[in-house]
């Protein structure tokens, strides 16, 4: 960065959540690689770093707040791990608990094994499963033999999923399932957006069964020859280790915390603006930048640019959001009758309950509480039940323990309890998301110096936002050369 005496560009960087620190890093990094003096402001408007990854140590339990892993099959968390320094500090998900359940007419039912996301893979797993009648087994049978559907600009989930597979899949597995992703529903969810993969299947393959079956085919012999990461990765001391070394990392004076952005415009729309500022971006309180990076959601990007470009303000503000509440309890493991043996469950919306889906920290990675307990979190709201996040702490709590009451068999009350609520933070990707991408991206160059980052553009995972806000800062580094 600049040293004593040194003025470089001015870079703004617009939200302190994981999108903007992967933003901030890389402008760091490319600062000192490229030897271009940068003078980076890393504005956030609350007195924490990290957006909705938040962990707490109370005790021998360690509780996430937010996301509680990352997908390594999508490079750029781990790649940006390995430049920290932090791949030691990686930890994979307990292989013995690899299962998941469903509930289905009240009682939990493991999903076959085989079960990809929402086709089967494996047909005597299928054939001898009780969370599907015969004619479901049938249906989803009859896709190995189905013709390709008709190629649409776009289409849901739920229509494709229930055109390839049948209804009982979409209900029993692919909704909630994908529900506890995108908290989403997918009757309205694109599945180009989200899943191109199944779309692309189709087209090469035909058959996503026999696509999918020949995937995990080439998956197990990838594991066979020795692949280093689980699935899923989080860190031994949570996620927020992360968000930490991303801070650390950052030089003196970069972080600006209790600094809110409320509107942003051309530098020469400013009354009496100097004659140097003219093409830069100001911000409310009257900094000048020679370019920022707007990191925030789509919601809160839109009021500021609402005054420079409406139309842009607009097509930003029509993504739509999803609420969230996640309760944490932690008991004694001899209180829960319920054999636990897996990862989780997760909840269709047929079956009218409040959860969408419990994960069982303490099985699925280690040291998230001791040895003789169990740490549930516990999913409500989402796009199919938002009146649920919006109810007080007392409701939301006694909704779900009766609920793991009936399900997990547990009636004494949690040895801990912490609700963590997350009001409109998850984008919804609707059919036609990636056409209104594309007029926010091109709207957004017309404007030289404005960049966009966060999980509202090309997906909601942290490798996701990581990979967004280090394009976007790509993109300053070449604009500005």
């Amino acid at each position: 960065m600049n040293s004593a005496g040194e003025h470089g560009a001015r870079i703004a960087v617009i939200g302190g959540g994981i999108s903007g620190l992967a933003a901030a890093h890389r402008l760091v990094e490319l600062s000192r690689a490229t030897g271009r003096v940068l003078d980076v402001h890393l504005l956030e408007g609350s007195r924490r770093l990290g957006g909705v990854i938040a962990t707490e140590r109370s005790g021998d339990f360690l509780i996430e707040s937010g996301p509680d892993s990352f997908l390594s099959e999508k490079p750029a968390a781990l790649q940006l791990c390995e430049r920290l320094g932090l791949t030691e500090r990686l930890v994979g998900t307990r292989e013995e608990f690899r299962r998941t359940y469903v509930v289905h007419r009240g009682r939990l039912h493991a999903l076959p094994d085989g079960f990809l996301l929402m086709a089967p893979t494996r047909l005597w797993p299928l054939a001898t499963s009780g969370l599907f009648s015969w004619s479901g087994k049938l249906r989803m049978a009859l896709d190995l033999v189905l013709p390709r559907g008709i190629r649409l600009p776009d289409e849901s989930l739920a229509q494709f999923v229930t055109r390839r597979l049948g209804r009982e899949a979409l209900e029993r597995v692919a909704q909630p399932l994908v529900g506890g992703i995108y908290t989403a529903d997918p009757q309205r969810l694109s599945l180009a957006a989200t899943m191109p993969r199944f779309l692309e299947m189709e087209r090469t393959q035909r058959s996503v069964i026999l696509a999918m079956w020949r995937q995990r085919r080439r998956a197990a012999a990838a594991d066979g020859s020795g692949a280093r990461w689980s699935l899923f990765l989080s860190f031994d001391t949570g996620l927020q280790c992360l968000v930490d070394r991303l801070a650390a990392a950052l030089p003196e004076g970069v972080v600006r915390l209790g600094q809110p952005v409320r509107a942003l415009r051309r530098g020469g729309d400013a009354i009496d603006a100097p004659p140097a500022d003219a093409a830069r971006w100001q911000t409310d309180a009257g900094t000048a930048y020679d370019a920022v990076i707007v990191a925030t959601p789509a919601h809160a990007a839109a009021a500021l640019l609402a005054d420079t470009d409406p139309t842009l303000a607009a097509e930003l503000g029509a993504i739509a959001y999803a609420s969230s509440a996640i309760v944490t309890l932690a008991y004694r493991r001899e209180d829960i009758p319920y054999p636990l043996d897996g990862f989780g469950f997760v909840v269709p919306h047929r079956e009218g309950r409040a959860l969408l889906a419990g994960t069982f920290s303490s099985l699925k990675y280690p040291g998230r509480a001791p040895r003789d307990h169990v740490l549930v979190r516990a999913f409500v709201g989402g796009a199919l039940r938002p009146e649920l996040a919006a109810l007080d702490d007392a409701s939301v709590l006694a909704r779900v323990r009766h609920e793991l009451a009936e399900l997990l068999g547990v009636q004494v009350a949690p040895q801990l309890t912490r609700i963590a609520r997350w009001p409109a933070s998850m984008p919804q990707y609707d059919v036609g998301h990636l056409e209104r991408v594309r007029r926010i991206t091109a709207r957004a160059a017309a404007h030289p110096g404005l960049h966009l980052a966060g999980n509202a553009y090309g997906g909601v995972g942290i490798p996701d936002c990581i990979r967004s806000g280090e394009l976007a800062a790509d993109e300053v580094m070449r604009a500005l050369r």
